[in-house]
């Protein structure tokens, strides 16, 4: 009991590093700012992030069933480990560029394999709200990274001089020591299942269950989920730049007050899953997103676009869990690949922003709600699939 005990803590300890991509909503404000960028070109830089979810996610299936999840969570910290040091050398184009790769690479390969960990020391119970626990726990990390920026590009730091950039170092210092309380922690994970078929063959097998209805409709539903997340993540300060007539670090307080929510949702969240059925709760979250839609479409002033932000971090909070979980569920037996589809529905973070990047240089910041609200509609389309 006492490992299992330690072993839980390891992992929840993964999910608070898994927040570090958050960082890229309000990092990429600030380089815009500080490069002189336009929107659509900004926003290459949440795009990017994710754009690797795509590349990335079936295959790190396969490797889990090669060298364990847990070793893949490892490698998965290492490599976000170096995408947190690059930024400290400087803050040129091809910089940011490399770290954001990185940082999405890690990130993909971390949600890939962490997920399915899990399931190897929660002990029982309910899949969507410890998963949602976990979305509670990555939350924490990604609500304080635009107090550390604004922090940073606030506060006199003559001995590091990284200005906003001191939020890299931070979550480098805080990465470094979840990979080695993660590697000195033995976790028992279960025997995957041995395959012939070459690694070509284990990507098709893998796609193939894109052709399970549940399969590929909770695919499109964390791609949306995440769409917004990224979404709001971006716009918000921009709306209240736009519309308020607020700077960055008065703007940045938005991302926060977005996570907030999102925090306070995943832990009540965690709680609601328990006790109500899920579609019910998927309803209600459903219906707090679109009503945060509409305040952020139409709102002007300041506690109606607040209001619009928490709803939608609120109501976002637990979709991700509730749709990974129905799919795990689903195909129990094949949960490596399936997790690697899953995650790779957040390469929605780099298709939204780009037509939300795209639509406000068109429209302003309402031209980026409109995109969200698509994702929102089709939300609604998935509560059928929700068996309980």
């Amino acid at each position: 009991m006492k490992t299992n005990k330690i072993a839980i803590l390891s992992v929840m300890f993964c999910f608070f590093c898994m927040g570090f991509v958050d960082l890229v909503g309000i990092a990429s404000n600030y380089v815009r700012e500080d490069l002189g960028l336009t929107d659509s070109v900004a926003n290459i830089f949440p795009s990017l992030v994710f754009f690797w979810f795509l590349i990335f996610s079936v295959p790190t299936g396969v490797l889990m069933n090669k060298i364990g999840r847990k070793k893949t969570v490892l490698l998965s910290l290492l490599v976000t480990i170096l995408a947190l040091l690059l930024p400290l050398f400087g803050e040129t184009f091809g910089i940011m560029l490399c770290a954001f790769s990185l940082l999405g690479i890690g990130n993909a390969l971390m949600q890939t394999s962490l997920n399915p960990l899990v399931t190897c020391v929660m002990g029982g119970g309910n899949l969507a709200s410890t998963l949602t626990f976990g979305q509670f726990i990555k939350a924490i990390a990604s609500f304080i990274a635009p107090y550390l920026a604004m922090w940073g590009a606030t506060a006199v730091l003559p001995s590091f001089g990284y200005d906003w950039r001191i939020l890299f170092a931070i979550f480098l210092v805080v990465g470094i020591l979840a990979a080695a309380v993660l590697a000195s922690v033995q976790i028992e994970e279960p025997k995957a299942e041995t395959s012939r078929a070459g690694v070509g063959q284990q990507f098709v097998g893998a796609f193939k269950l894109l052709g399970t209805p549940i399969v590929l409709l909770s695919f499109l539903g964390i791609m949306c989920h995440v769409g917004i997340d990224v979404g709001t993540n971006t716009t918000a300060p921009k709306i209240l730049m736009e519309r308020l007539g607020m700077n960055l670090n008065e703007a940045a307080f938005a991302t926060s007050l977005y996570f907030i929510f999102r925090t306070i949702g995943c832990f009540t969240g965690s709680f609601f899953l328990r006790i109500l059925r899920t579609r019910t709760f998927f309803i209600l979250s459903t219906l707090f997103m679109a009503l945060s839609m509409v305040c952020m479409f139409v709102g002007k002033e300041q506690w109606m676009l607040y209001a619009g932000i928490a709803l939608v971090g609120y109501g976002n909070s637990n979709i991700f869990s509730i749709c990974f979980a129905n799919a795990l569920q689903a195909m129990p037996s094949r949960q490596n690949e399936v997790s690697g589809l899953m995650i790779m529905g957040l390469f929605g973070g780099t298709v939204f922003p780009l037509a939300m990047g795209l639509a406000s240089d068109a429209m302003g910041q309402a031209g980026a709600v409109l995109c969200m609200a698509v994702g929102v509609v089709y939300l609604f389309t998935y509560i059928p699939r929700l068996k309980a």
